[in-house]
């Protein structure tokens, strides 16, 4: 054997008696990794199924009643629904009730008349686009009120008391802050038909239109 395959020989042993002997290290270095997993993505909210809330607002009338006052205060009340969604679109049914305290008043000298709305409510369709959290939509369908009407003069102070049926139509924003919990703001427009009041019921009260602004928080269930 010559010189130089003898220092070949060795040459090639001394390498592969390193290898062998950083191998282990490295796998120890690979096992000591720590292993990360990737964060998982938070699920989209859904606004299907069914909610409950409290809601409250301002209401103002565009027109007079009884052709001498214009009605206007605050109200506050209940929400209860159902959503179905189907991607972003949402659609469902929503009804409202209010105890409320829009009045209007006119006196002159030794008289005084007032029509004061103390309840109202609505049972309405809405159809909304959602935005992961947030969602828009447009709503309307029917609406009522109870009215009563009060007059001061010569003793006589009950005016009278009616029911009246309208309808409404609107538009909104709801945004869901936490798991279960959304707020929400809309306008809705209210016409209600004219009763008659008065003795004998011959006083007509006229079509009440109502702008009302409201927000509210509603609970997911």
């Amino acid at each position: 054997m010559g010189l130089k395959t003898m220092m070949k020989k060795i040459l090639l042993a001394t390498v592969a008696v390193a290898a062998l002997g950083t191998a282990p290290t490295f796998a120890a270095d690979l096992a000591a990794r720590p292993y990360t997993k990737a964060p998982a993505l938070a699920p989209l909210p859904t606004w299907a199924g069914f909610y409950i809330g409290a809601m409250g607002g301002y209401a103002s009338q565009d027109n007079n009643s009884f052709g001498l006052v214009s009605q206007k205060g605050g109200f506050a009340g209940g929400t209860i629904g159902y959503n179905w969604q189907q991607g972003p679109v949402v659609f469902g049914l929503e009804s409202d009730a209010a105890w409320a305290d829009v009045s209007g008043s006119i006196a002159v000298p030794g008289a005084s008349f007032t029509s004061k709305i103390e309840d109202m409510g609505t049972v309405r369709g809405r159809l909304g686009y959602a935005f992961g959290p947030a969602m828009l939509y447009a709503t309307g369908g029917y609406a009522w009120m109870e009215n009563k009407a009060t007059i001061n003069i010569l003793g006589l102070s009950d005016f009278g008391r009616q029911f009246h049926n309208g309808w409404t139509i609107g538009a909104g924003g709801e945004y869901m802050f936490a798991r279960q919990w959304s707020v929400k703001a809309e306008y809705l427009y209210k016409s209600f038909g004219g009763e008659n009041y008065g003795v004998g019921g011959t006083i007509p009260s006229g079509t009440i239109n109502l702008h009302t602004v409201q927000v509210g928080v509603n609970y997911h269930f």
